[in-house]
């Protein structure tokens, strides 16, 4: 990709990129909606398929698609520089406002209403990661369809796809810390059935070096044991290490980090009860920007101010070296066979990591009436298909009416 003409200056980039950031409330969707109006309708920097082609790119790269397009968008306009100042106006406004919520909500002893509010809020995390994992199932399950009509009407294609999805979940359920395992052997699984079909049929496998498990995919497979790792001196070496894990390893979007983040911030670490985890998350949601940026709550409930901007700068680092090293390649990546085919066993994997989640999340609930909270969530955003913004700050709502009325808290 050619780096784009367009005079557009850091001034401008810093202001409308900052502009985005304090309102993007609404998670990728919103952040999508908001730089297409901007960069294609309203300002025609970009045209509709350059707009498209780095969605669907950003969309192959492990860490919060939405912040790696805004990142992809300034950089197509004004280069690296573009890209930092960009990335930062768009990830700063919610950081701020997290990390003041974080001393709010993480205080030894808040307000009772900011102890319901959380308690509240925290219960319907579970519902939401339901949702989050609904609302992806249709583009992964045509393209295991399309699969299938390419392989003439096979069902295992779809037998595949139904076997990743679960393997996700139970690992998500039962073993977050071994999430992404089991989201890079679905994608290395899936490599190596299009290989044999590929020599079967007389024809090469995915291109290059497909499957071999020396380069590409199963190369990134090999490493994931010592790259999940805890860091065994702890301190703000264990803090960078699980930021790092976050922004390097969330494929799928941010709640397939969820496990691994909770496994470490509660069971590991000890930074956190599993209540403050609930509400570190649904703090990641109410805010602008991806929810990623949970781990800024975890950093702080780590070592403070300096911990919360520490987790964000390393979570979001590696989204900046994505995009400013893979962007002048981002069209043959999208062409590559060998990532296609990657993806097509990652993906539901990490669908059903994103479900899955919500079992560990919802056995954090330690009272009948964040049940309850939790029940009220799942009509709303699973019957009723209404936003989650809403759904979370209903909910803490809830919560802070059972706090004053005297409802026990965890």
């Amino acid at each position: 990709m050619a780096l784009a003409r367009s005079p557009v200056g850091l001034g401008t980039i810093a202001r409308e990129w900052t502009r985005i950031g304090c309102i993007g409330f609404g998670g990728p969707p919103a952040h999508i909606a908001l730089l297409r109006k901007l960069c294609v309708e309203q300002r025609g920097w970009l045209s509709a398929a350059e707009f498209e082609d780095g969605i669907a790119v950003t969309n192959l790269l492990p860490g919060p698609a939405s912040t790696q397009l805004a990142i992809f968008c300034a950089w197509r306009l004004a280069g690296v520089a573009g890209a930092l100042v960009g990335g930062a106006g768009f990830i700063v406004p919610g950081l701020i406002v997290i990390l003041g919520l974080s001393a709010l909500f993480l205080a030894e002893h808040p307000p009772l209403w900011i102890a319901g509010a959380a308690a509240g809020a925290g219960a319907s995390v579970p519902a939401v990661a339901v949702a989050a994992a609904i609302g992806l199932v249709p583009a992964s399950w045509r393209r295991a369809a399309t699969d299938a009509s390419e392989a003439g009407r096979s069902r295992w294609p779809r037998m595949r796809w139904v076997g990743y999805l679960l393997a996700g979940s139970i690992a998500a359920a039962l073993a977050g810390a071994f999430v992404v395992v089991v989201l890079a052997a679905s994608g290395v699984i899936e490599l190596l059935v299009r290989r044999s079909h590929g020599q079967r049929r007389g024809q090469r496998g995915p291109a290059r070096g497909a499957g071999d498990g020396k380069s590409g995919p199963g190369r990134i497979a090999a490493l994931l044991p010592i790259v999940l790792a805890p860091a065994a001196s702890g301190g703000l070496l264990a803090l960078a290490w699980v930021a790092f894990k976050v922004g390097a390893l969330s494929y799928g979007g941010g709640f397939v980090i969820i496990p691994l983040m909770q496994r470490d911030a509660v069971h590991t670490y000890h930074w956190m009860s599993g209540a403050q985890f609930l509400s570190a998350v649904a703090l990641g949601q109410v805010t602008p920007g991806p929810v990623v940026q949970t781990v800024a709550v975890v950093g702080y409930a780590a070592a403070g101010l300096g911990g919360g901007l520490l987790a964000s700068l390393v979570a979001f680092t590696p989204s900046f070296a994505f995009v400013l090293s893979g962007a002048p390649h981002f069209a043959a990546l999208r062409r590559n066979a060998r990532v296609q085919a990657f993806l097509t066993g990652a993906g539901p994997a990490a669908i059903g990591a994103i479900a899955g989640s919500a079992i560990s999340l919802g056995l954090e609930l330690t009272q009948l009436w964040q049940v309850a909270v939790l029940g009220l969530a799942a009509i709303w955003l699973l019957a009723l298909r209404k936003n989650v913004v809403a759904a979370i700050v209903g909910a803490a709502g809830l919560g802070v009416i059972a706090a004053l009325v005297g409802a026990p808290l965890p």
